[in-house]
């Protein structure tokens, strides 16, 4: 019989904080339908963090991978955006493999903290100080997610834009307890600095999941 750790390991199961079929709130893909799968796990720590019920790994169920993609086969979405968490602390390659069996478009949003697996079709990569990206991620992500949380982080933005690919679309989003006093900000940071755009958390305002 195998060992259930190493079922673990090769992502045969993950720690499902939470999964719901909505709409896209942040970023390129705002006001897309698609399944989320949130996981547990995550030592990013970042302070302004609106998930942190999902840090702890231990108190999230380990679900069959399997169960999971039966789920989301039994939504109707046509995508699924797995977050977290930090979800590339758990292998995601039998994760993915499924979805695409049954021809799901595949998209992850990360902080890049923990090396990649997994088969994408969307990589958002959000950049955090406490954890910088590993060695790799930037050069394939599709969408650089800065969150802007003070003044300082516009450096730190330009950074990350400096490692990204030449197509990688460019977001800048206000931390949402930070949002009025930042909004004007960012504004007039990227009316000098027009290859960014602005995601606001549209969910949020919309009152949904």
């Amino acid at each position: 019989m195998r060992n259930k750790s190493d079922l673990f390991s090769e992502g045969k199961y993950l720690p499902l904080v939470e999964e719901f079929f909505t709409l896209q709130g942040e970023g390129y893909y705002t006001g897309k339908a698609a399944y989320f799968i949130r996981l547990g796990g995550c030592d990013v720590g970042c302070s302004w963090c609106d998930s942190r019920f999902s840090w702890d790994q231990d108190v999230h169920p380990m679900v069959k991978t399997e169960t999971i993609i039966d789920h989301i086969a039994k939504s109707g979405s046509d995508s699924v955006v797995v977050t977290g968490g930090e979800p590339l602390l758990w292998n995601l390659d039998n994760l993915c493999a499924g979805l695409k069996k049954i021809n799901l478009k595949t998209y992850i949003e990360t902080s890049g903290a923990y090396p990649l697996s997994g088969d994408w079709d969307w990589i958002c990569l959000s950049p955090k100080r406490n954890m910088p990206p590993v060695n790799g991620i930037c050069k394939v992500a599709n969408e650089l997610k800065v969150i802007i949380h003070n003044e300082g982080e516009f450096k730190w933005a330009e950074k990350y834009r400096g490692l990204v690919s030449n197509d990688c679309r460019l977001y800048l989003q206000p931390e949402w307890s930070r949002s009025d006093a930042i909004i004007p900000e960012i504004v007039e940071y990227i009316k000098k600095n027009p290859v960014w755009r602005i995601s606001l958390q549209a969910h949020k305002y919309m009152h949904i999941p």
